[in-house]
């Protein structure tokens, strides 16, 4: 019940007006992604509506904003040209199907495998995107629209000056609006971007025949669309979290987007997933609880239905300068100064998933070139964690070699060659208890070092392999498969 509480009512007045400014924001891109796919402009509004609404009630981080997304809709394009809407509609079921089953099977955990240096590299690229997408309405058009942008954004960073009672995006909507309809300004306007729909949505399943060879169809498209709009989802919610301080269930949230998806397709919605912009507005005009995920997507529902002409009449310019506030507030300016600070690796890490994601609009390859690039430093960095001494004995008849730190892909190749093999000496001994074999690399690296020794006549002893890495040894190494596993532990 405490919980309850908190999420839904410990910020009402707040969570319903930012609600409001997210509601007006999503109408422009709703319609601009449903374009961009191929699809009439009702698709992505109904889809913009069920999925904020079904996320408010089953998503895992409450004030984060769903709905149609524009990385979603790039997925799309070509099987709505080949196929048709009602294709669509039945890969977005099968997308909302696949995100469930990863989070009944705790995929949101891998989020803990993406470094800070992702999300930030994450956070700046759907910055410069977000500006970029607002270019188009700044170019060749005339000066009342560069006026109107410009008064827009003076509202939206002096008013909270006077107050902060309202959110100051709405201020702005609402006042360029009486503005140009009261100057009769001839300016784009929302009602310029496509038709509104003048109905609710119906419940209707897709209209395709439910084969084999449908399915061949539909599963590419639906595995890459869950794929990203999990990864989009999680790394949303991670930025979330930080603006608020609050955490949030991953696993549960994956599940609330497939719930959201399997809404979306069965009321003739494309499939969408978190929306970074529109979750930062939600955010920075006060919204922290599920009320304001609800309001967006019922009010977006209600305007377009039924105050459509009153909608239309929105200029453009209002909605641009809210989205360039947002890109302002989203790109992390600190992390330009931290580019000479931070380490290197970090720093390339960074700029990487920028640049891909810039580059390819593609926010899935940003990510997996920034992990990779991760993984790739972190094995690098690990892999140089190791250390070979050596002392003699026994009058010089006996050499010791003590091995500290991690023997892995990386680092077996640095284990091999810090052995002596051409020593003239009687016995070697292998002290391993200071490190760790992690894989069958590391495995075939002892294998290695210890049948170069024999080839050269030498005794060899491996002794102190912690229990992992002698199960490890024993499975898969070779060279001790005849002499068990006393030499191994080193009893």
């Amino acid at each position: 019940m405490k919980s309850l509480r908190q999420d839904w009512f410990s910020n009402v007045q707040n969570d319903l007006l930012a609600g409001l400014v997210v509601a007006l924001a999503l109408i422009p891109e709703a319609i601009a992604f449903s374009i961009i796919a191929g699809v009439d402009p009702k698709v992505g509004l109904y889809a913009s509506f069920c999925i904020a609404t079904v996320s408010a009630f089953a998503g895992g981080r409450p004030g984060m904003i769903s709905a149609a997304t524009g990385a979603m809709a790039l997925v799309m394009v070509t099987l709505v040209k080949d196929h048709g809407l009602q294709y669509l509609l039945a890969a977005t079921l099968l997308t909302g199907a696949l995100q469930i089953v990863a989070g009944w099977v705790k995929l949101g955990s891998l989020m803990r495998f993406v470094s800070r240096s992702v999300i930030t590299g994450f956070v700046n690229a759907l910055a410069i995107l977000i500006f970029m997408a607002q270019l188009p309405e700044l170019t060749n058009v005339g000066w009342p629209v560069y006026a109107m942008t410009a008064a827009g954004l003076g509202i939206i960073y002096l008013f909270p000056y006077l107050t902060r009672s309202i959110p100051s995006p709405l201020v702005t909507i609402v006042v360029l609006t009486a503005v140009a309809l009261w100057l009769d300004l001839d300016i784009r306007t929302v009602g310029d971007m496509g038709e509104l729909p003048d109905s609710l949505p119906v419940f209707l399943l897709p209209q395709v025949p439910w084969t084999w060879e449908t399915l061949q169809i539909i599963l590419p498209v639906s595995a890459t669309l869950a794929t990203v709009g999990l990864l989009e989802s999680m790394m949303t919610a991670s930025i979330v979290d930080d603006l608020t301080d609050t955490p949030s269930n991953k696993n549960r949230e994956c599940v609330g987007q497939g719930l959201s998806n399997l809404a979306s397709g069965c009321l003739g919605g494309m499939a969408g997933c978190a929306m970074i912009g529109q979750s930062v507005i939600n955010i920075k005009s006060g919204g922290r609880g599920r009320l304001s995920t609800l309001t967006a997507g019922v009010v977006l529902l209600l305007m377009v239905v039924f105050a459509g002409d009153w909608v239309a009449r929105i200029p453009m310019a209002a909605l641009v300068a809210v989205m360039i506030m947002v890109s302002i507030g989203t790109f992390n300016w600190a992390s330009i100064r931290n580019l000479r600070e931070h380490p290197t690796s970090s720093s390339v890490v960074m700029l990487a998933t920028v640049i891909v994601v810039v580059f390819t609009h593609d926010l899935a390859k940003g990510v997996l070139a920034g992990v990779l690039l991760s993984g790739f430093f972190f094995a690098h960095k690990v892999g140089q964690i190791l250390y070979v001494s050596s002392r003699t004995q026994d009058d010089g008849r006996v050499r010791t070699y003590i091995v500290g730190g991690q023997v892995f892909f990386a680092s077996a190749q640095r284990f091999v060659n810090a052995f002596d093999y051409k020593e003239v000496i009687e016995k070697v001994i292998i002290d391993v208890s200071r490190a760790h074999f992690w894989d069958i690399t590391a495995v075939t690296a002892l294998d290695k070092v210890v049948l170069k020794f024999r080839r050269e006549a030498t005794e060899v002893d491996v002794v102190g392999l912690n229990e992992a890495s002698a199960t490890l040894v024993d499975k898969f190494g070779v060279h001790d498969k005849d002499r068990g596993n006393d030499v191994l532990l080193g009893h």
